[in-house]
């Protein structure tokens, strides 16, 4: 539950949560990642500009050989595509310790070319600007194993004996298993696998199984997708697995349905033990389709493959996933919509991805379970995502870079901040039919295509006619959360509340944004009002007859904030020397608010707590922003006197 300070002051705190075990919950994660000199980042820009976006990659076509023991692949890669000028150098990426064997360009062998790392440069005939080409490129290597950002990862599947192998490629790891151009915003228009291996295991990819082939003691699965595709959604698993197929009723498919292909280890028990919560799926494929759009790639399947991982990861059309909890199986479906069909355009732009599939979780808690679910869900949510003061659900470009993967998948900032802030949206709009109109009209606009969240924003302004540069600005491009110091009394029938915001990070100084307050009365009622915060000092006030005895803030959570005070005042309002002040922990400035309606001259001090005088001022001002950057750190006292009557309040800098 939030905190809150009720009446004087009540105080509890929030726990702080370790980073990753944000996204060991959420996706299953793990931290070996590669290093990687960020000098060297714009050199990697500089070389995609120029060599990369000569061309727009049509099709892939992989045919290769595979192991559930080993990371070991070998075979060849056809990129089909056009190109976008004269091209005369044919780029492509593959880390050293894939083997290139051979390289054709439209049928002719090309035997020189050159590396600068992953990058692989081939000079060959020029190819006329808008020239459909094919380059079919032959390898063989052993990429390192090491879990998520690692491309391939086999491991041993104790609880069930079982070896696997499967594919891992978000955001930057295609390249360790196949030569490909990782571009965000060049989706392929459909993929083949074709994955060779022993005859005892089975392979899995995206799309529909066409045709098993058996080439001696071994069996090729041959994959064919027809939707368009990112790079590193295109995938493979391969262990000994037996298949469970459900079907899913949209109702949008009057009386036809969607394949859940799900594929788990043929072991004894493995099934049984897995097959309540499988069975949950196709539950959540008819809600997502009836929130959103119709399930994205029904005419081929969503599939579901056990691997040993912490987590999911969202393949296209076939999630790889550690195990099958409710929400892990809601999170990665959640993707279909937001990540697959319609992918963030930029690495910046991940909460187009990780944050909607978050919410995809809370939603369904809230259709499935129950409200008290869902509830449950959000607040621990808005709690991880206040259990620091800073960062932005957008992430700065200099700060996305490979070795740097856990700023991309923060699981406080792109998975839970980036849920809660759509569900503080969804109360901004007042209106559900609205809100999810929204989200479908999102997906139809950018569907098979990639979009930001400023495209995001910018469907919501159109469907509802609201203006959301202030909320954009506030929660995705600003950083931290709202503060509340609140003071509330009753005059002749009317409730009044003196509302005042600080915020938790001096970047964003002001959250413009609705806030819900329950008021209880003496004759054991209560009803809700709603109040628009538009300043960081707002005075309120609603007829209410009958006396409030209690308030209760934000009481379904539909936004994240921190409510430093909820005090209840007699007589001191009127006081021309009543004041609040934020933020408090102070960094550079103190703002000292005055709520009085008399305008009158003040003296206000600044004192250390031995009472030694730090700052005087006089003023009338109803606000003044007092300077503490040079004071160390340390508690002080802030003490305001009109002759007459003075107050005091404390703070740390």
């Amino acid at each position: 539950m939030k905190r809150f300070l009720t009446l004087i002051i009540l105080l509890s705190g929030l726990m702080a949560i370790a980073q990753q075990n944000e996204n060991l919950n959420i996706e299953g994660k793990c931290s070996h990642v590669k290093q990687f000199n960020k000098d060297i980042l714009a050199g990697i820009y500089d070389w995609q500009s120029k060599y990369l976006n000569d061309y727009d990659v049509t099709f892939y076509w992989l045919d290769i050989e595979i192991s559930n023991t080993s990371t070991a692949i070998s075979g060849n890669t056809s990129i089909y595509a056009e190109s976008v000028v004269v091209l005369d150098t044919f780029a492509f990426e593959l880390i050293p310790e894939q083997t290139i064997d051979q390289i054709y360009v439209d049928g002719v062998e090309y035997t020189t070319w050159s590396r600068d790392g992953d990058n692989v440069l081939v000079p060959v005939s020029p190819i006329a600007s808008g020239t459909s080409f094919m380059a079919q490129i032959y390898y063989h290597g052993q990429p390192p194993s090491g879990g998520f950002f690692s491309g391939v990862t086999t491991d041993y599947a104790g609880a069930w004996g079982k070896n696997v192998s499967w594919t891992l490629s978000e955001p930057f790891a295609a390249k360790d298993w196949f030569p490909v151009k990782q571009d965000l915003e060049d989706k392929a228009d459909s993929v083949w696998v074709f994955l060779t291996t022993d005859a005892a295991n089975m392979a899995t990819s995206q799309g529909v199984l066409t045709n098993t082939v058996t080439i001696g003691d071994k069996k090729r699965y041959e994959w064919k997708s027809s939707y368009p595709i990112d790079y590193y959604l295109i995938s493979f698993a391969v262990s000994e697995y037996q298949q469970y197929d459900l079907y899913a009723h949209p109702d949008e498919m009057e009386g036809d349905s969607i394949l859940i292909e799900n594929y788990v280890y043929d072991s004894p028990g493995c099934l049984e033990n897995y097959k309540n919560s499988i069975d949950e799926t196709p539950a959540m494929v008819e809600l997502f389709s009836d929130l959103y759009i119709l399930y994205p790639f029904w005419e081929e399947k969503y599939g579901q493959t056990l691997v040993e991982l912490g987590g999911g990861m969202e393949h296209q059309t076939n999630t790889t996933l550690g195990g099958f909890w409710f929400g892990l199986v809601a999170h990665e479906l959640g993707h279909m919509w937001f990540g697959d069909n319609v992918t963030c355009a930029t690495w910046s732009d991940i909460w187009i991805n990780e944050g909607f599939a978050t919410y995809s979780n809370y939603l369904a808690e809230e259709f499935i379970h129950s409200s008290e679910s869902a509830e449950g869900f959000i607040v621990g949510k808005q709690n991880s995502a206040m259990s620091q003061p800073g960062g932005s659900v957008f992430i700065p470009e200099d700060e996305i870079y490979p070795g740097n993967e856990w700023r991309i998948f923060d699981g406080r900032l792109s998975y839970n901040k980036g849920a809660a802030i759509i569900h503080t949206l969804r109360h901004e709009i007042q209106d559900d039919d609205l809100f999810f109109q929204v989200m479908e009209t999102f997906q139809t606009d950018f569907t098979d295509s990639t979009a930001t969240g400023e495209d995001f924003k910018n469907t919501a302004e159109a469907v509802t006619g609201m203006d959301l540069d202030y909320f954009f600005d506030q929660w995705y491009y600003g950083e931290g959360y709202p503060v509340y110091d609140l003071s509330y009394y009753m005059i002749g029938g009317n409730f009044h509340l003196v509302s005042t915001q600080t915020t938790s990070a001096s970047s964003t100084p002001f959250f413009q944004m609705l806030m819900d307050y329950q008021l209880k009365f003496s004759d054991g009622t209560d009803t809700i009002v709603r109040f628009e915060q538009t300043d960081n000092l707002n005075h309120f006030s609603v007829y209410t007859g009958k006396e409030v005895v209690d308030v209760n803030v934000d009481p379904d959570n539909w936004t994240m904030e921190d409510v430093e005070s909820l005090t209840v005042v007699i007589d001191e309002l009127s006081s021309p020397v009543y004041f609040s002040i934020g933020p408090n922990p102070a960094v550079n400035t103190l703002n000292v608010f005055f709520p009085s309606a008399q305008s009158a001259m003040r003296e206000i001090r600044l004192l250390d707590l031995t009472g030694k005088e730090l700052l005087f001022t006089r003023s009338a001002a109803k606000q003044l922003r007092l300077d503490v950057s040079e004071l160390p750190k340390g508690v002080y006292l802030v003490r305001v006197a009109n002759g007459k009557q003075s107050r005091v309040r404390r703070f740390v800098k």
